[in-house]
């Protein structure tokens, strides 16, 4: 199969590719900055000149590919009638609330099922649902590289490490309305807090704890723009902004408990708020810095985005994957992909998640097992060479 791969970057796009390339494909790859949502005339050319291209009086290329949606992709497909595959590892990801989503070139995949069952049930039959994948021979030879390093054994830099953002930035909107009627805010504020403690159940679509009168007086403090160009739920932006508040307050309590009690650092951007006790080492590469601090740490922690509802996160392959042992909140399809206190362990509260990383802290080899027995599951279930026949049928 020919692709043509729209690269912008993405951290684990070259990842992507070599699967590509190892399964058989040839890919060649298109990088530019797309002047928008919409397909403009700049654009359209760029693309009519790749996708009406032939060879042998057929076309040349099979598909369009990108990770993430890109609607002007899609126009541009759509009308040079060539299949797109879109792979997305964000959510929310509201272009996919494009009307363009209903091109019947789109062949969407989504990773977290809440999403992949919201849109088929709004009869949207161009998304399929696929857990993220990683890279096994890329990490499986890094892994080896490094260990051979300290004489092939793992010597530890951390003992506790979360690696990821804490929002404590532009990206936390709730925190930027300003104003909300005192009790409504005092309501909303009491849901936030006892979501934290909550794994498995959004209490933000559960309408004994958020009902739509809710959600429909904070509409009325919380504006967006229409642009008509999407279909958007923009009761569920509104959820969205309460969960990435929970998340917000979830990750940044946990860590300052962990300061607390271990020694316990933290990757993220070097401006976050800074937690005490807790050590802010700044961003890691994600090809080789990443792993190395996964495999390092005696413990990972992944404390999930709360707006993916039961999806596997990346970072939990991520970590897995570099042989890293890793607690993780609860996620209904982390619970069934994977086999709790086998492959990783989970926690189903924030003081379990406590308790946990001070067992396996003093139970080594325990957590060793683990990891190893986690990162062949992620080899043998969610290598890029295992995922990708799927994703690519058209």
């Amino acid at each position: 199969m020919r692709i043509l791969y729209y690269y912008w970057d993405e951290f684990n796009g070259e990842d992507c590719m070599d699967a590509m390339k190892r399964l058989g494909h040839e890919v060649d790859v298109i990088k530019f900055k797309l002047s928008g949502y919409e397909l403009t005339d700049e654009d359209d050319a760029k693309f009519r000149a790749l996708l009406t291209k032939e060879e042998e009086g057929k076309r040349y290329y099979d598909i369009v590919y990108s990770f993430c949606y890109y609607p002007s992709i899609s126009d541009a497909c759509q009308k040079y009638d060539t299949p797109y595959v879109s792979w997305v590892f964000d959510c929310p990801h509201y272009t996919l609330d494009s009307h363009t989503i209903k091109n019947p070139v789109n062949r969407v995949c989504v990773f977290d099922r809440g999403t992949y069952d919201e849109m088929r049930a709004k009869g949207i039959e161009t998304v399929k649902y696929s857990p993220l994948g990683v890279n096994e021979k890329r990490l499986l030879g890094f892994c080896k590289e490094l260990d051979a390093e300290t004489g092939g054994s793992i010597v530890y830099l951390h003992d506790v490490c979360f690696l990821g953002n804490l929002y404590d930035n532009e990206f936390n909107f709730y925190d930027q309305v300003e104003y909300l009627p005192p009790s409504l805010k005092v309501y909303i504020d009491t849901v936030i807090t006892l979501q934290e403690k909550i794994y498995g159940h959004d209490l933000f679509t559960d309408e004994k704890a958020i009902t739509p009168e809710h959600i429909k007086r904070l509409r009325e403090y919380i504006k967006f723009e229409d642009t008509g160009n999407y279909d958007l739920d923009y009761d569920r932006i509104v959820r969205d902004m309460l969960r990435k508040k929970v998340t917000v307050n979830e990750r940044r309590h946990i860590l300052e408990r962990m300061g607390e009690q271990f020694d316990t650092v933290l990757y993220t951007m070097p401006d976050a708020k800074p937690i005490e006790g807790v050590s802010n080492l700044g961003v890691a590469d994600y090809s080789t810095k990443m792993p190395m601090v996964f495999r390092r740490s005696k413990v990972n922690l992944n404390i999930t985005l709360r707006s993916i509802i039961s999806g596997v996160p990346l970072r939990v392959l991520d970590v897995l994957a570099a042989g890293g042992f890793l607690i993780t909140t609860y996620q209904k399809e982390i619970d069934e992909f994977f086999e709790n206190g086998k492959e990783l362990v989970i926690a189903h509260t924030p003081e379990e998640m406590l308790e946990l990383t001070a067992y396996y802290l003093e139970h080594e080899d325990e957590r060793k097992a683990i990891a190893e027995n986690g990162q062949k599951k992620v080899f043998e279930e969610f290598a890029y060479t295992k995922l990708l026949p799927k994703i690519l049928e058209i």
